[in-house]
């Protein structure tokens, strides 16, 4: 039931995703600075869409006898396509964000990431197009690639998409301009923690 319960979920947060696209606002900015990742994958995101697009035409002409069955496959590539179009929208409106104190590293709906900046040792911009799976690190591939590695000082609780927990210790992620997301994590962290005032 619990896994019904976060498909659900996940599905809806896509679909309200694509009003926040067209609508061209973003999720969970706030005061900080967005750093957009989807550039990489919407070549892919299209050609799957083209794919669905044309299997069904040819399964509406194969189904032309089958009117019911004809609608019930016409309505699941319907809903197959809109949960494309929601993926790559999800991706655009929740952009990774850096503020004064967090990183958040995001992937869709599927990934929010929180790392205080504290416990970043070491970001560089690094192009990886493989990525065997290894305890504590945790890969956020972008059209099968990452721009920009994150060492961490000490382990960090992600939960997976069904709630697992795993402690991460290196990320890589992708950015659209890692050189630029790689720069202002290192300002963020060179900048001194606001001396508390003793008076209060």
């Amino acid at each position: 039931m619990r896994t019904v319960l976060v498909l659900v979920r996940h599905e809806l947060r896509l679909l309200a995703s694509i009003g926040l696209w067209v609508a061209r606002r973003t999720n969970g900015l706030g005061t900080g600075t967005g750093f957009g990742y989807a550039r990489g994958q919407g070549s892919v995101l299209l050609g799957f869409g083209f794919v669905i697009v044309i299997e069904s035409i040819m399964m509406s002409v194969l189904l032309r006898n089958h009117p019911a069955v004809q609608r019930a496959w016409f309505t699941v590539d319907v809903y197959t396509l809109v949960l494309v179009v929601g993926m790559h929208a999800a991706s655009v409106v929740r952009p990774h964000v850096l503020d004064d104190r967090v990183l958040r590293v995001r992937r869709a709906v599927h990934v929010d990431l929180r790392i205080p900046l504290e416990k970043i040792a070491r970001a560089r911009r690094e192009l990886r197009t493989t990525h065997e799976r290894a305890e504590g690190e945790l890969n956020l591939a972008i059209g099968s690639q990452t721009t920009v590695t994150l060492e961490l000082t000490e382990p960090v609780a992600h939960f997976t998409f069904l709630g697992r927990r795993q402690d991460i210790r290196l990320v890589r992620c992708h950015a659209d301009d890692a050189d630029s997301l790689v720069k202002a994590i290192a300002r963020a962290r060179s900048v001194p923690s606001p001396i508390p005032d003793p008076t209060g």
